[in-house]
C-alpha cells in the first residue's frame, strides 16, 4: 500500500527506523550489546535513572497499583496527581496547574481551549510540531511570524482585529537550542493588554518543555529572565525531559486552569497516567530544588562543549542552551557524520527534513556527562575535521 512512498523516502535518505536501547536511559546506553556515549537524550539533569526517583515510583506502585483505569474526571487519578499539581503551581509561581499525559497531548489540548473561532494565534515559525498541530485543531486563525522576530510579530498583532489574540512560542527551540526573546515578548504583550483594546486582549502561551529544569536555575524560562507570571500568561512544561519522568503540565491562573480542565479534550478523554509517574515527578521537582549543583554541572558541560565547537568552526546556529546543532550542507553529510560518531561509540542522530529544513546532527548535553564523555566527542569531531581537511586538500 505504501511501498512507493517508502521507496521515495529511502531514495531521499529520509526513511527512519526505530532504535531501541537495551539499558537504562543515561549518559551511556546500550544498543544490541554495544555501549555508546549518549548525546541524544533530553534527560538534561540526568534524573531518569536516579535511585530516589525509582524508589518513589516503586513505593507508589505498591500503594496505588499501576493502571489508572479511568480518566481524571472519573476517578482515574490519585492524591499524588493532586499533590503534583499543587507542587507544580508553587514551582512555577502560578495559581494553579493541571497535568497531562504528554507534552504533545498538552499542546494539542490546551491551545484549542484558549483560542476559538474569531480569535487569532500568532505562532513562531520554528515552534514544535505539537504547537503547530494544536493551532490546526483550534478554530482560530493562525498567523506565523518570523523566528524570534518581535518587530514582525508586533506588526502582525496590531494588524489583526480578532476577539482574542494569543502569542504562542517555545521558550527553548528544541532543534536549534536558541531561546525565545522572552523579555521583548513580555513587553509586547504587556503594552497591548494595557492598550485601547482592553486588558486581557493579548495572551502569551509559553511551551517551556526544554526550559523547565534547564533555565532559571531549573525553574524555567520566566525565572531565567527574572519575570513574574501574570494572569495573561499560560505556561506549559514537561516532566519527560530535564525532570526525568513522564507527562506534562499547564500552569496559570485558577480561572485559566479550570477552563482547560473543563474543555481540553486530550485531558478529558484520556485515562489518567499511573500514580507512580506522579510520584516520580514529585521526587524530581524535589531534587531540582535540593541539588542546584545539577543545573550548574549541566551548564558547565554545555560551555565546555560549545567552546570547543566554536574553536573547530562548527556551525551551531544560535544555540544558547544544552541543545547544540551541528548544521550540515546536506542530508547525506548529516548522516555520514552521525554514522562516523556511531563507529566511534558516540550516539548523536542526524535530524533531517521534514523535522528541520536544514539537516544537522543534534547534540544534547546533560549534567550526567563526565568531562571525559565530552572530551571523547570533541576528539572524535576534531579527528573528523582533520580527515575532511585532508580529503579537501587532495
Amino acid at each position: 500500500m505504501f511501498s512507493r512512498q517508502l521507496q521515495e523516502l529511502q531514495a531521499r535518505k529520509l526513511k527512519r527506523t526505530v532504535k531501541d536501547r537495551s539499558s537504562m536511559q543515561g549518559p551511556k546506553i546500550t544498543f544490541e550489546g554495544g555501549e555508546f556515549i549518549n548525546f541524544a537524550s533530553n534527560d538534561y539533569l540526568g534524573l531518569a535513572g536516579r535511585p530516589e526517583i525509582l524508589a518513589a515510583a516503586k513505593t507508589a506502585i505498591d500503594a496505588f497499583g499501576f493502571g489508572g483505569g479511568a480518566s481524571r474526571l472519573l476517578g482515574g487519578g490519585s492524591v499524588l496527581h493532586h499533590n503534583l499539581e499543587q507542587r507544580v503551581a508553587e514551582f512555577k509561581s502560578a495559581e494553579a496547574a493541571l497535568i497531562f499525559n504528554s507534552g504533545f497531548a498538552a499542546n494539542t489540548g490546551i491551545i484549542p481551549c484558549l483560542a476559538s473561532e474569531g480569535d487569532a494565534l500568532f505562532s513562531d515559525e520554528l515552534n514544535h510540531a505539537s504547537i503547530i498541530d494544536g493551532c490546526r485543531l483550534s478554530k482560530a486563525k493562525t498567523v506565523i511570524y518570523r523566528h524570534c522576530d518581535v518587530g514582525h510579530l508586533r506588526e502582525l498583532v496590531e494588524r489583526e482585529k480578532a476577539k482574542r489574540r494569543i502569542v504562542v512560542t517555545d521558550t527553548v527551540f528544541s532543534m536549534d537550542g536558541d531561546i525565545a526573546p522572552l523579555k521583548e515578548l513580555y513587553a509586547l504583550c504587556l503594552s497591548l493588554t494595557s492598550g485601547p483594546h482592553g486588558r486581557g486582549s493579548l495572551l502569551l502561551y509559553l511551551d517551556d518543555a526544554h526550559g523547565t529544569g534547564v533555565l532559571g536555575s531549573g525553574r524555567g524560562a520566566l525565572a531565567h529572565v527574572s519575570l513574574s507570571p501574570k494572569p495573561w500568561i499560560v505556561q506549559m512544561g514537561t516532566f519527560s525531559k530535564a525532570l526525568g519522568s513522564c507527562g506534562a503540565f499547564v500552569a496559570g491562573s485558577k480561572e485559566a486552569v479550570e477552563w482547560i480542565t473543563n474543555t481540553a479534550r486530550s485531558f478529558i478523554f484520556s485515562t489518567a497516567a499511573p500514580a507512580c509517574i506522579a510520584a516520580a515527578s514529585l521526587k524530581a521537582l524535589e531534587l531540582v530544588e535540593q541539588e542546584p549543583e545539577l543545573n550548574c554541572k549541566l551548564w558547565h558541560n554545555r560551555h565546555m562543549l560549545a567552546d570547543a565547537l566554536r574553536e573547530m568552526d562548527f556551525d551551531t546556529g544560535g544555540s544558547e542552551t544544552p541543545v547544540i546543532p551541528l548544521k550540515m550542507d546536506s542530508v547525506g553529510a548529516a548522516l555520514d557524520l552521525s554514522a562516523y560518531l556511531f563507529d566511534k561509540g558516540i550516539y548523536a542522530p542526524a535530524i533531517r527534513p521534514p523535522t528541520v529544513k536544514e539537516p544537522r546532527v543534534r547534540i544534547a548535553v546533560t549534567a550526567a556527562h563526565s568531562d571525559e564523555d565530552i572530551a571523547s566527542l570533541i576528539d572524535a569531531l576534531s579527528d573528523r575535521m582533520k580527515q575532511s581537511a585532508r580529503i579537501t586538500s587532495r
